[in-house]
């Protein structure tokens, strides 16, 4: 009785560990625009997500913009999310997210000749200039976020006080056409894809565009906290050697039309909303092949937020990334 009892229980164990195997680790990513993420299209890619569903698995998360995530990679609601350098930085200093790591670049902004965000106003409306903005109401995608950065330091170039000049209006990114030709709002950000929409720009110009302040920089770095790297690194090198294989597939010219394809019928919009410009070299925003941040510009990004007292004191750029896991995963697709 005693010996089948121990083979019991020893089947038992060796079910369990098969149970643990057989069930790969869920990875909660947040993100909230397609196609500058390319994260939410890697299952619908062929023939680049060879681990998906074998060694970890997605949960994707929607969000209106990089604040709103950041608030969710906070409260522990998601293990990974897309930040802006601005949206980090204040996160690192306000909620005390210490643990906080950089693991990946997604998108740079106006980065090597390629596409910046754009802040815009109707063509036949009363804004000329940056001093015209005085009084005027402005719809950011969020407090923290790159844009509204980019907004605030240009209007303290221009000796306006960022906090009064302007009226705030916190709008979703696909909200901002139709807010601006309401005119509701008096200026907009439009980032890729909805600044290339067709009627938006038959009736609106660009005022500044994000570059033109804060020069190139790393729009968006996914970062996930230390503990959740240290307890499923082997699963987030797999799920960023396809991330990789995704990015190089997407911006091969060679598959432009399936990737606009693919992206359309993901977003729902019509596919020529997409083929002029996206995965291209100028119309898109920059996506670097190794999925390596530029970590000089994150911090140049960090000391500029210091300067104009968005944040208390200086960050240590270098002290917030762990970017071995990236390396390791462009290594395998190098052959390395």
């Amino acid at each position: 009785m005693n010996t089948l009892r121990l083979l019991f229980a020893a089947a038992a164990l060796v079910l369990a560990a098969w149970s643990a195997r057989a069930e790969p680790p869920k990875i909660r990513v947040g993100y909230a625009v397609v196609p500058a993420n390319l994260f939410p299209l890697l299952a619908d890619t062929p023939g680049v997500a060879h681990h998906l569903g074998q060694t970890y698995t997605l949960d994707l998360n929607r969000f209106a913009g990089t604040p709103q995530q950041m608030a969710g990679f906070a409260a522990g609601e998601i293990d990974m999310g897309s930040f802006s350098f601005s949206t980090l930085a204040i996160a690192i200093e306000n909620a005390g997210l210490e643990d906080a790591r950089i693991v990946n670049d997604i998108l740079d902004d106006g980065a090597h000749g390629a596409n910046s965000n754009e802040l815009m106003v109707l063509k036949d409306g009363p804004i000329h200039a940056v001093e015209d903005l005085r009084g005027k109401v402005f719809a950011t995608i969020g407090a923290g976020g790159s844009s509204d950065m980019a907004m605030r330091l240009m209007l303290r170039r221009h000796d306006m006080d960022d906090k009064t000049a302007l009226t705030y209006v916190e709008v979703g990114f696909p909200n901002m056409k139709a807010v601006l030709l309401d005119h509701k709002v008096d200026i907009i950000t439009a980032v890729t894809p909805f600044s290339q929409d067709k009627e938006l720009r038959a009736a609106a110009r660009t005022l500044f565009r994000q570059a033109d302040v804060l020069g190139p920089t790393p729009l968006l770095m996914m970062a996930a906290r230390a503990g959740f790297i240290a307890k499923n690194r082997a699963a987030m090198v797999d799920l960023f050697e396809d991330e990789l294989r995704a990015v190089r597939w997407y911006t091969d010219p060679a598959n432009h039309e399936a990737a606009i394809a693919l992206v359309a019928r993901f977003t729902k919009r019509p596919a020529d909303s997409y083929e002029d410009w996206a995965f291209t070299k100028t119309g898109d925003q920059y996506r670097d092949s190794d999925g390596l941040p530029d970590m000089a510009q994150v911090q140049a990004g960090i000391d500029l937020l210091l300067q104009f007292g968005t944040i208390k004191s200086t960050l240590d750029a270098a002290k917030y990334a762990d970017l071995s896991l990236v390396k390791e995963a462009a290594a395998r697709l190098d052959g390395h």
